[in-house]
């Protein structure tokens, strides 16, 4: 039993006096000691713990001590803890030291712990297994994971007893694969003793099983276990680690990034809503990049209603479209003259629309925001759909079946998933500190004439850094004549957070007078920076380095690299590096001293410390090259070296830059710092370093012929070295952690691909080898987790560092949860969906593995010649970064890696990128310089050091300037070369000349030249011999070098052409091993040949290396020679490795040739087709007038071939059409292989399976209710077919449910609409078929909703993590929204009206039915050279023509019972009851219904479509009935068109756009294959319907009844049948079908019928047994259009179908009517009778007072066509108004689309009218007239004639809830209604963006059909007939200066009646007063007078 034993013996230098107690933890199983007690500084434990351990230590697994003080209350105290790596232990077996503990903080104290451990492996001997040479065996660190695999029986968990398993240790097997191909034997590595031990050990035999042994194997030890449960580990493959010593090349060579590609962005704006300001006249621009582009102005409305399409075209490459702004502002009032003001705008990057499902937002909402004023919130919203279509994607325009309600703003907006609907605004600061190392950006000439003049010496350059993000640029200023600026500055970008932009653009540019030029770029991801999550982080970065490549750094005037500096492309060289930092913080826009612009600002920051960054440190790189081979031949005459740079060390021509500064400044550190380093170091290393030179470039050599097309370097057994030192800050970690990850990531994607190998060759057990894939993932995961935390607190950690490393530890650790949860899912069944699973892992590794803050620069490869940079490799630095532990060190690190070199820049797009510059075998090493001690050990072994001359001690530890090998191999290289398939076609021919040349080492051969084909079959062995390797036997069988084979294609003149090139590994024999099974003889496999990024073909090869002994070459296999004369010297593949053949036929049915183009300008006459297959063929019957009748005469032939038993080595067959000319010439038209046969073998049908049973009879339940049935049968969708149509593109689908809620009426009663079967046409059967799609969709959505949702419960169930759960919660919510909203929709659906339906299909008819290639199928025939775009895409070019026909294939001889079956004609083979191909004509009828989104055509964003109808000779141009200025034109049409197959069989149907002058362009066009679907047994000739009637809108269109048809199929398919019987029912096959027996006439009469009967088995014709199949239903298809000048890019769409009628039939009724519907005329009367409520604006010029002058305005199409206003309400001071006024407005009106229809002119120049169709919107506005200045707008009302609120009964009653809650309250329809009257509120929006009440308006709508107007007409205002009242109005109304007095009258009376009347009664009193007092003398004077 394995296991691991640890002694712990004393704990020392303890401090205090105590209980001490320790815990020991081994793979997470951890052990206590017991209580130390009352110990002082010593506490003896003196105790044993042992772990039982299932699987081998591995060499990276960690013992883990901890020391606590024990308390008996609380809990004990940590005094400190011991890790220790067990690599040594897993060598040796067993250890005892002493160590130092270390405490929280990773600072070691003083405490020690003295301990001794032991272990006991296996088989006792101790020693590491190899990497991926045996199956991993995860290990049970959780203790929780018992896998039960073969090689696992957890000692934990099954008690410690000897294991069953167990014995089987020395032979776990592993398996080896070459290529992608089938798995060749399996073996097993030799036990690999430590890496010191390995030159003892011989070449030990290795253990051996072949495939077979292992599945009994593991049958046998699985015998107790569930199959389900067994898991297989890693299979090394060819191009994968088999060992330690090399790595995997890259074998696709050309940078993908950098090429342009072409996009297309479509964007309608279709309204914009909730705009703030008053009465604004609003204008939508779309800004995309710099092309701007505006819609039409809408005058004085907040809501504005556009539906206008934009297109933008670009041509550029892909992150440069995905980094370009959208920006959609709204403007208030521009005109001509002024540019108007912004009321807000949105901004998106184009990456996030193209990264939403389906690169779409369809039907959202843009919030627009004010960004001069960050303070205001929302400004609004725009509805819009905006989509990016890149080459070759294509958009589905979707039914989003949950748009219940597209009005909910809300809840649709334009914003991606998971991102908030309340952005809030934040500050980006971006801080630039300083750069360094910066190239001359000027010439030396200039420098030294300002050096004559002034004297001083400057640095050449002028940097300053400009930062790009959300289309805003910022700048710091510049720094005058310096390599190394420092800036200090911060830019600050205010934006919406998280900001719909993911990349900011960095870069320093040099400032010149003339044009400022990059110098270096650098893109920052934010989703790199940030995380979203609930434990996320905003997005932080630095202060970090960041490095910047682009191209090499010496200046020349015009670079030709210049755009590799404005980061497209790969950089091909160091520029520079920019230490800067990201921060963001959110802003509360609340608080008042915040800035409310989001100008961007420059402000200046503090200076940051030297260490902020991180410790310098000094690197050391090493790089030997081991052998530098296929160098190419322009080079090849000049002496060559390699230099390699790190940075701008080791850079020799144009490296660092020395900044002119006094000081002598030591990059990054001064010289005294460099001292300290050496006076720190020990002694004797200080003398050897302080003069360690670097060495950066090989001595120059000649190279040496190889071939005529490549040299190499004759190293031989010299192999020169090169090192570097160079001094970088310390930032190892990141790298680690990426390293770690990466390697998780590759063995996850080749685990992976391994699955998809087996599943693709049918091997058995895929489900097993994705639980090994999974147990991986997990343990790696896990490792991770422990690894990455451990040094934490290491300088120059940024925020970023903590978080990532947080994150990713969250990461790993749910990822390492789900694996295992997934692992126990896996089954036969589940294998597919659970890989798409974890393919999703894939890509999360991947991007959690890019380290955003970069640490060590990458390191850079230049072949040199004449020091002149030739070509270059990039390799990333934290590739070949060392570090003790095994999973931290970088891929390539300490490994041989074959390294090709490219050309840099543009020079390597296109062919010249695909040739190989040179190969170089490149080892290198990166690593601390004080880790240097092991720089050589992943050498090849076996050589001597030779240092560079020098005197002195410490010789010793200098690096070599050259290796010598003292031992060679010498090795005998057999190359199987059988044959390849599918080549790229390099002749203009269509084919190749292919010959392959293989290269091994210095060597080379070629096979012989095949001419015309892409698919030869050498069968040629080629023969290295003599082949000399160096370094050690052992390692060499291990280790092969890479074998590169490249196929090329022979030119008469001129050099060959590359066609592709791939990679093998030989199987090695050493001289001591036999040569026999199961590694020898080598087996056949599949190469993947790759021509730059593309594949270009296969290579079936086999590849052997036999070293030569002492014997010579006598001991090695015979080689049969070549017994063959005719072939001469060529040596055939041996018997053993050719593969097994058997003996096949092979019938192919000849039909016709289509659509041959012409040849050398002669059009072809006689063609004929030849196919051939494995060198035997056949010839078809000559056309003999191709124009006449282009099918053969004869339709089947056959021939017979020997063919490989294994199917997945079968040749590809060829086909090939020759024209023959006079005299006996023949010419090639073009060619087809067919790469695989396995579509046409042919199996005998299974007489037991159902379809043939015919025991008792079934009956087939059919529904009555045809809507269900047809949700059972008509459309089968499952969720990944995508039946969806677009309808209505305008308004809102949405709307279609609330429109049929039937509201009560008082009594309750519903009011139906009852379906008027007169009123029904071919439109209602449209749009309710339509209606019942997105019912499917919705029901389908929930489903699927729900499906998902019970999956995340399962896995949040099983996997721990509150984090899933979390987000399934997230999730939940969403799919219940999903859910309800189905639910709903289903309620909501009122009983419809039957209305027969028919089937959209929103693709092409022919995709659904799989092309119709039942039994005819085409092939497409090639001539020309392959493009050499990506994939191929543009082949269509090449095509000249297409061969119609079959094959079939089976094994002889064929079983006797088919050919003795009744009927069986002999001369047809297995072909019968084929129809013949004799011409026939036909009626074609092709009906359009509409197009939709296509592409403008004009310069003002519209078309003028019309159609075109092309189908052989015949043409139909519809121009006269173009429809003008529309994009989504309804056409309505159908078209008959007589035609002859097979001449005119290809039918196009075209949309043009019409243009006055000049000649109509094509918009898009699509082409239909009419023969395929005539002779299909789809029946695609004409759709049967669901339902039969003899009239009315759903009349059977077939000239067939149902019954005939049915009668026909019966006897076609030789089936008993169709039997009527009593009862509704009918008897086919054994299957009886039931249905109704009646039909009515148009007189309503009844009558029997069996044609329901009939139809109903049609309609489940797929349920008959043997023949049954899915028949074509009525339907419509949308076919997308294309145009070939936008290759790959959808122009529009069109809805279509085709009928096609037999003329020897009865001829077929007329075409059914699809004219689209006339908008019906109605005229909507409005009587406004009065308002109350108005505010009141004016002040009145005597009195003050407030007052209004109120008058009504109302429209209904717009306010430009047809405003009408009442007459005036003068005065009123009440804000009452009586008008009495009408007003009249008549329109057009499609029902059921819910649009008025306007014609008009768009401008006085337009020729005709343009149609246009907008929402019924009645919009009411109430105004305060003034004289001299413009009214004023006080508010208004706009209602939805389908649905707006009833008006409230009095006014009292009337209020603002009206309008908020329109969505809860009852709404009614004018069109049902046709009489309301009630208050409705005016609004407006005050400053605060609130709603206010500004008024009411009682109102009363009519509406009237134009008939009825014309019978009682009425006036407008007030006039006749018909004429209202008029108001009574108060006197105050009139106007004051018409009758002044009536006006003073009125003041004066009626204000101040009182005031005057108390005025009068005390001026009486006055007066009373005065007169007493005046005349009281007198009196009283007379009264005592007495007078």
């Amino acid at each position: 039993m394995m296991s691991l034993m640890v002694h712990l013996k004393t704990v020392a230098h303890l401090r205090g006096k105590g209980d001490r107690i320790a815990k020991v933890t081994f793979r997470g199983l951890p052990f206590f000691s017991r209580v130390a007690e009352n110990c002082e500084e010593v506490a003896n434990f003196n105790e044993m713990f042992r772990w039982p351990i299932a699987s081998r230590l591995d060499g990276n697994e960690m013992l883990e001590i901890q020391i606590y003080n024990y308390s008996k209350v609380f809990s004990n105290r940590l005094v400190g803890t011991f890790c220790m790596v067990l690599q040594k232990v897993a060598e040796e077996g067993h250890l005892e030291l002493t160590d130092t503990l270390i405490d929280d903080n990773n600072t070691s104290i003083k405490t020690s712990v003295m301990i001794e451990i032991k272990y006991q492996p296996m088989d006792g001997t101790v020693g590491v297994w190899s990497d991926g040479e045996f199956l991993d065996v995860p290990d049970d660190r959780d203790g929780m994971f018992a896998f039960e695999t073969d090689s696992l029986l957890s000692g934990q968990s099954h008690g410690s007893g000897p294991s069953p398993g167990r014995s089987l240790q020395g032979s776990i097997p592993t398996f080896r694969k070459a290529g992608k191909g089938v798995f060749s034997a399996m073996k097993l590595g030799k036990i690999k003793s430590s890496r010191d031990d390995h030159r003892k050990a011989g070449a030990d035999e290795p253990a051996i099983l072949d495939m077979e042994d292992l599945d009994k194997k593991a049958m046998r030890l699985a015998g107790t276990l569930d199959p389900d449960t067994i898991s297989l580990a890693s299979v090394t493959a060819v191009t994968t680690n088999v060992s330690n010593k090399r790595s995997k090349p890259d074998i696709k060579m050309e940078p993908s990034s950098g090429r342009p590609v072409d996009y297309q962005i479509s964007i309608t704006v279709i309204e914009a809503r909730q705009l703030i300001g008053l009465n604004m006249d609003p204008v939508v621009c779309v800004e995309i990049g710099d092309d701007k582009k505006y819609t039409s102005m809408k005058e004085s409305t907040n809501c504005p209603y556009y539906n206008e399409y934009f297109v933008f075209d670009f041509h550029v490459p892909p992150h440069v479209m995905f980094d370009k702004i959208i920006k959609l502002s709204v403007i208030h009032s521009k005109n001509l003259l002024r540019s108007g003001t912004l009321v807000g705008n949105f901004k998106m990057d184009v990456g996030t629309v193209y990264s939403q499902p389906e690169h779409q937002f369809y039907h959202k909402w843009a919030s627009l925001s004010d960004p001069d004023d960050i303070t205001a919130g929302c400004k609004g919203y725009i509805k819009c759909d905006i989509a990016v279509v890149g080459k070759g994607d294509n958009i589905k325009t979707p039914h989003k079946a949950n748009e219940t309600d597209e009005d909910d703003i809300e809840g649709n907006l334009l914003l991606p998933e998971g991102i908030p609907a309340e952005r809030q605004w934040a500050r980006f600061y971006v801080k630039i500190y300083r750069a360094e190392g910066l190239p001359k950006m000027n010439t030396s000439i200039m420098a030294n004439v300002k050096k004559a003049f002034i004297g001083e010496n400057r640095d050449l350059v002028d940097p300053y850094v400009q930062v790009q993000f959300a289309g805003q640029k910022g700048k710091t200023s510049v720094q005058k004549s310096s390599y190394e600026p420092i800036w200090n500055e911060q830019i600050i970008f205010t934006e919406l957070f998280p900001p719909l932009c993911k990349r900011m653009k960095v870069q320093i540019r040099d400032s010149d007078k003339v044009n400022d030029v990059a110098i270096g770029t650098h893109f920052i991801d934010l989703r790199k920076i940030s995380n979203d999550g609930d434990k996320g982080f905003l997005p932080t970065f630095g202060p970090a380095w960041a490095n910047m490549y682009g191209s090499t750094r010496q200046y020349t005037l015009m670079d030709e690299h210049q755009d590799l500096n404005e980061g497209l492309g790969e950089g091909v060289s160091f520029r520079a590096r920019l230490l800067l930092s990201i921060a963001v913080e959110i802003l509360d826009t609340t608080s008042p001293e915040i800035i409310s612009s989001t100008e961007v600002q420059v402000e200046t920051v503090s200076n940051i410390s030297e260490s902020a960054t991180g410790k310098m440190d000094e690197f050391f790189l090493f790089g030997s090259f081991l052998e530098a081979t296929m160098i190419d031949r322009k080079i090849g005459d000049k002496p060559i070296s390699f230099e390699i740079t790190i940075g701008n060390y080791g850079n020799q021509i144009d490296g660092v830059s020395k900044p002119s500064s006094g000081k002598k400044k030591k990059k990054d550190g001064d010289e005294e710092e460099e001292n300290e380093l050496i006076q720190n170091s020990s002694e004797d290393e200080a003398d050897e370093d302080a003069d360690l030179v670097s060495v950066s470039t090989t001595p120059l050599m000649k190279p040496v012929i190889t071939d005529r097309n490549y040299f190499h370097l004759p190293y031989f057994e010299k192999k020169p070295c090169v090192y570097i030192k160079s001094w970088w800050q310390d930032q190892r970690r990141r790298l680690y952690n990426s390293n770690m990850m990466d390697k998780i990531a590759d063995k996850l994607e080749e685990g992976l691909n391994d699955v998809q190998e087996i599943i693709k060759t049918e091997k058995a057990f895929p489900e097993r080898r994705l639980r090994g894939v999974l147990e991986e993932l997990s343990v790696g995961c896990s490792r991770f987790v422990t690894l990455a935390n451990k040094d934490v607190n290491q300088a120059g950690r940024t925020k970023l560092d903590r978080e990532r490393l947080k994150s990713c530890m969250r990461e790993m650790d749910s990822m390492a949860q789900q694996a295992k949860q997934i692992r126990t899912q896996v089954k036969k069944n589940t294998v597919r969906d659970k890989l798409k699973l974890v393919q999703n892992f894939l890509q999360k590794l991947r991007f959690l593995a890019d380290e955003p803050q970069h640490s060590i620069p990458d390191v850079f490869v230049w072949m040199m010649t004449n020091n002149k940079r030739i070509a270059y490799a990039r390799i990333p630095s934290k590739d070949i970064l060392y570090s003790i532990v095994d999973e931290e060190t970088g891929k390539d690190c300490c490994k041989v890696k074959a390294v090709f070199l490219k050309l840099p820049g543009k020079k390597g797009f296109g062919p010249a990128g695909w040739t190989v510059q040179a190969k170089l075998e490149l080892y290198l090493w990166l690593g601390l310089n004080k880790q240097r001690k092991d720089f050589l050990n992943g050498l090849p072994n076996g050589f001597e050091e030779i240092k560079a001359v020098k005197t002195g001690p410490g010789l010793h530890a200098v690096p070599p300037v050259c290796l010598i090998y003292g031992t060679k191999q010498v090795f005998q290289l057999r190359a199987h070369m059988y044959q390849a398939r599918s080549l790229f076609a390099a002749d203009s021919s269509g084919l190749s000349d292919p010959f392959a040349r293989v290269f091994f080492s210095t060597h080379s051969q070629v096979t012989e030249v095949l001419s015309e084909t892409l698919c030869p079959t050498w069968d040629q062995l080629l023969v290295f011999d003599d082949v000399e390797l160096f370094g050690e036997a052992s390692e060499l069988r291990d280790d092969p070098p890479i074998i590169v084979v490249e196929i090329y294609d022979q030119d008469t003149v001129g050099k060959a052409e590359f066609i592709g090139r791939t990679f093998a590994k030989p199987n090695i024999k050493m001289c001591d091993e036999h040569y026999g099974p199961p590694r020898f003889p080598p087996q056949l496999e599949y190469y993947q040949v790759y021509r730059g990024n593309c594949t270009a073909g296969e290579l079936l090869a086999a590849f052997e290396l036999l070293q030569i002994g002492q014997g010579g070459k006598a001991d090695l296999p015979p080689l049969e020679g070549p017994t063959d004369s005719e072939h001469g010297p060529i040596l055939p593949v041996p018997l053993g490795i050719r593969p097994v053949l058997s003996r096949y036929r092979i019938e192919v049915l000849f039909w016709g040739l289509r659509d041959l183009k012409r040849i050398n300008l002669a059009q072809v006459d006689r063609p004929r087709v030849d196919i051939e297959c494995a060198g035997k063929g056949v010839q078809s019957a000559l056309i003999q007038n191709y124009k006449k009748n282009p099918n053969f005469s004869t339709l089947v032939k056959w021939f017979e071939v020997d063919l490989p038993e294994n199917e997945l080595l079968h040749p590809p067959l060829n086909i090939r059409v020759v024209d023959c000319r006079a005299f006996g010439r023949y010419i090639l038209v073009g060619s087809h292989a067919v790469s695989s046969l396995r579509r046409f073998i042919y199996s005998t049908p299974d007489k037991t399976s159902n379809n043939w049973a015919t025991a008792g009879d079934v009956m087939v339940s059919v529904d009555s209710d045809p809507s269900i049935r047809k949700m059972d049968t008509v459309v089968k969708l499952d969720a990944t077919s995508d039946a969806v149509v677009k309808v209505d593109m305008t308004d809102d689908d949405g709307d279609k449910d609330k429109k049929k809620k039937k509201k009560k009426k008082k009594g309750g009663a519903e009011e139906e609409e009852e379906t008027d079967e007169r009123m029904l046409d071919w439109w209602s059967k449209y749009f309710a078929s339509i209606e019942t799609l997105k019912e499917m969709l919705r029901a389908q959505e929930a489903a699927q909703a729900e499906a998902e949702e019970r999956e995340d419960l399962e896995i949040a169930a099983e996997a721990a993590g509150s984090k899933t759960k979390e987000k399934s919660k997230e999730k939940k919510g969403f799919k219940d929204k999903k859910k309800a909203q189905a639910v709903e929709g289903a309620e909501k659906k009122p009983v419809k009206a039957k209305v027969d339906e028919l089937v959209v299909y929103n693709k092409e008819l022919e995709s659904e039915y799989g092309n119709f290639e039942d039994w005819l199928h085409t092939f497409n025939l090639y001539r020309g050279k392959a493009g050499d775009d990506d994939d191929h895409a543009l082949d269509d070019d090449r095509i000249v023509g297409r061969f119609k026909g079959s094959l079939c294939m089976y094994k002889l001889p064929l079983s006797e019972e088919i050919t003795r079956e009744a009927g069986f004609d002999p001369t047809m083979g297995m072909f019968q009851n084929i129809p013949h191909n004799d011409p026939i004509n036909v009626l074609v009828r092709v009906y359009v219904v509409r197009a939709t989104d296509l592409h403008p055509a004009d310069i003002n964003g519209k078309a003028d479509p019309y159609i075109v109808i092309k189908l052989g000779k015949s043409e139909v141009k519809d121009k006269e009935n173009y429809i003008s200025k529309q994009l989504n034109p309804v056409f309505g049409k159908s078209f008959d068109i007589e035609a002859t197959f097979p001449m005119e069989s290809m039918l196009t149907v075209s949309v043009y756009d019409w243009d006055l002058v000049g000649t109509d362009d094509l918009i898009g066009e699509t082409k239909i294959d009419l023969e395929n679907r005539f002779y299909s047994k789809y029946r695609a000739t004409c759709g049967i319907s669901s339902n039969y009637s003899v009239h009315g809108y759903n009349v059977w269109r077939d000239p067939m009844k149902p019954t005939q048809i049915l009668a026909k199929l019966c006897k076609d398919g030789k089936i008993d049948g169709p039997h009527y019987g009593p009862g509704g029912k009918v008897k086919v096959a054994s299957r009886i079908f039931t249905g109704p027996t009646e039909i009515e006439d148009e007189n309503g009469l009844k009558k029997q019928t069996e044609e329901h009967l009939a139809l109903t088995v049609l309609n489940h014709w797929e349920e008959i047994p043997r023949v049954g199949c899915k028949l074509v239903p009525e339907h419509v298809e949308t076919r997308p259009l294309l145009n070939a000048d936008k290759p790959g890019i959808e122009q529009g769409r069109i809805e279509m179908w085709v009928d096609m009628f037999p003329m020897d039939m009865p001829a077929p009724g007329p075409a059914i009517e699809i004219a689209p519907r006339k908008p019906k005329r109605y005229e909507l009367r409005v009587i406004i009778w009065n308002t109350d409520e108005v505010i009141l604006e004016d002040d009145d010029y005597f009195t003050g007072e407030k007052s209004s002058d109120i008058f009504v305005r109302g429209w209904l199409k717009g306010q430009q066509e047809d405003k009408q206003d009442t007459d005036v309400h003068y005065h009123s001071l009440t804000g009452e108004g009586n008008f009495n006024w009408r007003f009249v407005f008549p329109f057009e009106y499609l029902m059921a689309e819910e649009k008025i229809v306007i014609s008009k002119k768009e401008s006085m120049f337009s020729w005709d009218e343009t149609e246009y169709k907008i929402p019924p919107r009645l919009t009411l506005q109430v105004w305060d007239a003034d004289h001299f200045s413009a009214d004023d707008f006080l508010g208004a009302i706009e209602l939805d004639l389908n649905r707006f609120p009833r008006g409230a009964k009095t006014a009292k009653q009337c209020s603002l809830n009206m309008i908020r809650n329109e969505q809860d309250l009852p709404t009614i329809s004018i069109f049902k209604q046709k009489r309301v009257k009630g208050w409705w509120p005016f609004v407006a929006r005050d400053e605060n963006d609130e709603m206010e009440l500004t008024g009411k308006v009682e109102a009363e709508l009519h509406l009237v059909t134009a008939e009825e107007a014309e019978k009682s007409p009425v006036g407008l205002g007030r006039n006749e007939p018909d004429p209202l009242e008029k108001p009574n109005r108060p006197d105050t109304t009139f106007l004051w200066f018409l009758s002044p007095l009536k006006a003073i009258r009125y003041l004066v009376c009626n204000r101040y009646k009182w005031l005057i009347i108390k005025i009068v009664v005390v001026l009486l009193l006055l007066i009373m007063l005065g007169l007493f007092l005046y005349s009281m003398p007198g009196y009283l004077v007379k009264k005592l007078l007495g007078a």
